[in-house]
């Protein structure tokens, strides 16, 4: 027997902490789960839990800006809608889930605020491989607002480009349930990067342009806007653009969007809760339109901010 299998056979065993000492740095802001609000660095889940061992998960965001919360009931309606699909349920219905929402944004004192709301399918207490045997787990956080495309970005306009990566089709997931299979969207923006850009555009299962990590691309040509309508999440900031065209007299068309057709647009915006209406100002390397921000985008995003203020749009956050 040699003196390394020797020593193996007698060294001791590693204690086993009592408590997870965490060392990692979180943004500040406030989470609900179990009942319980805690500071961002104290919000855990389980290594058994369905949503990290299978992503296994639903969500929704909403942000708050200026101490509001913007377009919040659409937000409520798609998370619910998912855990209908997904067959997931959790202790609190749509009041109830406002009412944490709001108590984790007025806790946190943010008045731009990122909100999230999610539900993984939980853990089985046998850890059986039954879904059914697991209980789904609810959870809220608020941390401050982040953006898609930070300030230099938005005045100039991002530089996208396009992944041969293809979006997982709706037929092996619902676009329309939020979820976190994110892993096609993460290879298409390392395509980008290893290609000089800031993010990615990601195919459909046709060939035509889908979607983005974390938004849905609009092109304008000659003054009429177009949106791909296959196998992307129906986004809420997507459907606020199609009301403001509505009130503003722009037409605007869910359809197939093909990459020349992407290409060859007069302008190019993308849309998220995180960050609004951002532009795109270079696609693979070449400018769109003389690479400026075009006058319909301008438009809109103005428009999409002053909605911030209205009444009907907004939802102010109950601070103590």
């Amino acid at each position: 027997m040699s003196q390394t299998t020797k020593m193996r056979d007698i060294r001791e065993l590693p204690a086993v902490s009592d408590r997870h000492i965490d060392p990692h740095a979180y943004p500040n802001g406030v989470a609900f789960l179990d009942r319980q609000y805690l500071p961002m660095s104290q919000a855990k889940v389980s290594v058994l839990d369905w949503g990290f061992l299978h992503s296994d998960a639903t969500y929704d965001t909403v942000h708050v800006w200026n101490g509001s919360f913007f377009r919040l009931d659409q937000h409520l309606d798609r998370f619910f809608a998912g855990l209908e699909k997904l067959r997931m349920t959790i202790p609190f219905d749509r009041d109830g889930v406002s009412e944490i929402l709001h108590d984790c944004v007025a806790l946190s004192g943010h008045r731009a605020a990122y909100v999230e709301m999610l539900c993984t399918r939980g853990a089985s207490p046998t850890f059986s491989r039954d879904p059914r045997q697991a209980v789904n787990r609810f959870m809220a956080f608020a941390v401050p607002f982040g953006s898609v495309a930070n300030a230099e970005q938005l005045q100039r306009g991002l530089r996208a480009a396009i992944s041969d990566k293809v979006r997982i089709p709706p037929a092996s997931i619902d676009p329309a349930i939020k979820n976190y299979h994110w892993l096609d969207l993460v290879r298409g923006l390392y395509d980008a990067y290893d290609r000089g850009a800031e993010t990615a555009l990601i195919l459909d299962f046709n060939g035509n342009i889908a979607e983005g990590p974390g938004f849905n691309v609009f092109c304008v040509k000659d003054g009429k806007l177009s949106t791909p309508a296959v196998g992307v999440l129906p986004g809420i900031t997507r459907r606020t653009v199609f009301d403001l065209c509505g009130e503003e007299g722009l037409i605007a068309e869910a359809t197939d969007v093909g990459v020349a057709a992407l290409k060859a647009a007069d302008e190019v915006f993308i849309t998220s809760t995180a960050g609004g209406i951002m532009p795109v100002t270079e696609i693979d390397g070449a400018a769109v339109a003389g690479g400026k921000v075009g006058p319909v985008t301008n438009r809109l995003m103005t428009l999409y901010w002053r909605k911030h203020d209205d009444p009907a749009w907004s939802s102010p956050v109950r601070y103590p």
